[in-house]
């Protein structure tokens, strides 16, 4: 699996605008890099 798959973030509760930042850059980068090459 790809690194860009995984991150992880220290966030507080207080920061729920950067939270949405961070959830909006990781939908853009996992559609970029398309369907995960790991199948079940």
């Amino acid at each position: 699996m790809e690194p860009e798959r995984v991150q992880m973030f220290n966030l507080s509760s207080a920061q729920g605008p950067r939270f949405a930042e961070i959830a909006n850059e990781m939908t853009e980068t996992i559609k970029a890099l398309g369907p995960s090459p790991v199948t079940s």
